[in-house]
């Protein structure tokens, strides 16, 4: 019993690291990376061999390409493996019709906590009473029993 125990605690401990643990995802270094790039001097092919393919691509009156870098770390052991957001940042590229870099505008965890959502919620258009509610009902039920054996709810 006691090699067992002796076992397992060995493997516990062992398992045990001193350096944290840190998760990131995206870019790395993308504040860093950001430096390197110049507004009507940098190209597409620049912005690709620097950075990779971006996050996110919009089509717009001009390309607008995301990069996005977010690391976590693991709390202090008494916090039971809770992770903590250490870099949240995201780089907009922006990007015009002949392939040269337009605008570019960086957003840390900081600056992010700055921007203001809308409270607003979207009312939906459609009642109980609507023909466009009956429609969707008849629908889902004729799906959930196509051959009308189950008793209808009222």
């Amino acid at each position: 019993m006691k090699k067992i125990l002796i076992l397992f605690i060995t493997l516990f401990i062992s398992s045990c690291t001193i350096n944290k643990v840190e998760k990131t995802h995206g870019v790395p270094y993308l504040n860093e990376k950001r430096e390197k790039l110049y507004i009507n001097k940098s190209n597409k092919n620049d912005i690709l061999d620097l950075l990779g393919p971006p996050s996110t691509k919009g089509n717009f009156e001009n390309d607008v390409w995301i990069y996005i870098e977010r690391q976590k770390t693991v709390k202090k052991i008494y916090n039971l493996g809770q992770s903590k957001l250490v870099k949240n940042n995201v780089l907009i590229l922006e990007i015009n019709e002949m392939g040269l870099l337009a605008k570019k505008n960086f957003l840390d965890i900081n600056e992010m906590n700055k921007i203001d959502f809308s409270d607003k919620s979207t009312v939906s258009q459609y009642e109980k009473n609507s023909f466009v509610y009956s429609f969707l009902s008849s629908m889902r039920q004729r799906l959930n029993d196509p051959l009308g054996k189950r008793k209808k709810a009222k």
